[in-house]
């Protein structure tokens, strides 16, 4: 086990992915995310995905010289075209737009259409709390949930998530969950390293539930409380694919393998600001609410910022195995 800074993992990320063939502008911007995701202990949304990342460079899942192209269909909508680039080069272009009009409206909306795994997505909410506003935000996947009661795959995982902002240029908290039990990354992790997975998370192909992870990926994931998950899922696909023109997960390419061609999915993204709707009374109401959680459980995102400083003056733990392939992709020692 090697410790490696955030700045030196999204070096080598950053190396790896023009190497690939990546511009500097569409490496940069996922560097960051993954080396973030790493900083925060969240494994399945980093490195691990790199090679994965570089595979849809090398076969044209994804196009590394992409320019993403920003409009603004009304003063309180932004629209970005990723172009089948990168979502996160897309997102950090429109997230600027996207803060810029929540303060000057009250509430805006950003609609990214033709894009692609984005990753943890709380690490784009944040950016928005981080601004004193709330965000809010949707992103679709390639279908792996069936209908409640059935065995085909009709809705990707779907994750949402929201970010509260401290009042003080950060987070008090971050929800960021998918609409299975568990993220599709987490299964492909122990699928990865021949490990089993836990009771209820998937279905294998016969609609039975499984412990084996490789079966899990040939059947459908679980959807987080039955019915329920299900229908978290479909919100989330009306607003990442049917409001923003991106690819329903049902016609969407796989995020994994080579097959197919750019998914073409979508993110969706609301920032609002609190004093525009509270009377003031934001601050204080927040509190009330958070301080429910402090001294008998924690606030969603705790278990992140906890990470984040520790691994801060730690450095953060990368395998053995996992440097190997990173430096093999950066084509440079650690």
């Amino acid at each position: 086990m090697t410790r490696l800074t955030q700045a030196r993992i999204e070096t080598l990320a950053r190396a790896a992915l023009m190497r690939h063939g990546a511009s500097e502008r569409q490496a940069g911007a996922l560097a960051a995310g993954i080396a973030a995701a790493e900083r925060d202990g969240l494994k399945s949304h980093g490195l691990m995905y790199l090679p994965t990342y570089c595979e849809h460079l090398a076969c044209g899942k994804v196009l590394g010289q992409a320019e993403p192209r920003l409009t603004r269909p009304a003063p309180a909508v932004v629209a970005v075209d990723a172009a089948n680039g990168f979502a996160h080069a897309a997102i950090a272009l429109g997230l600027t737009a996207l803060i810029e009009a929540a303060r000057s409206q009250g509430v805006a909306a950003l609609a990214i259409r033709n894009s692609y795994n984005c990753g943890a997505l709380g690490y784009h909410t944040e950016r928005i709390a981080r601004d004193g506003l709330i965000g809010l935000g949707f992103t679709n996947a390639p279908a792996s949930i069936a209908p409640w009661g059935g065995r085909k795959a009709a809705l990707g995982t779907n994750p949402w998530s929201l970010a509260v902002p401290d009042g003080q240029g950060g987070a008090r908290f971050v929800i960021d969950q998918s609409a299975s039990v568990v993220a599709k990354s987490e299964v492909i992790k122990r699928a990865r390293a021949g490990e089993p997975i836990p009771p209820g998370w998937a279905f294998d192909a016969d609609g039975e539930t499984t412990t084996d992870a490789g079966e899990a990926l040939k059947g459908t994931m679980a959807p987080a409380g039955g019915y329920k998950g299900v229908g978290s899922a479909l919100l989330v696909e009306i607003f990442a694919a049917c409001l923003t023109g991106a690819n329903p997960g049902l016609v969407a390419s796989p995020f994994s393998g080579t097959a197919g061609g750019p998914p073409g999915t979508g993110q969706f993204f609301l920032a609002i600001s609190p004093d525009a709707t509270s009377t003031g009374a934001f601050a204080g109401n927040l509190e009330t609410v958070a301080g429910a959680f402090v001294g008998e459980a924690r606030l969603p995102g705790t278990r992140r910022f906890d990470a984040r400083e520790r691994n801060a003056t730690e450095g953060i733990e990368v395998a053995a195995e996992t440097l190997a392939t990173l430096e093999k992709l950066a084509g440079t020692p650690a």
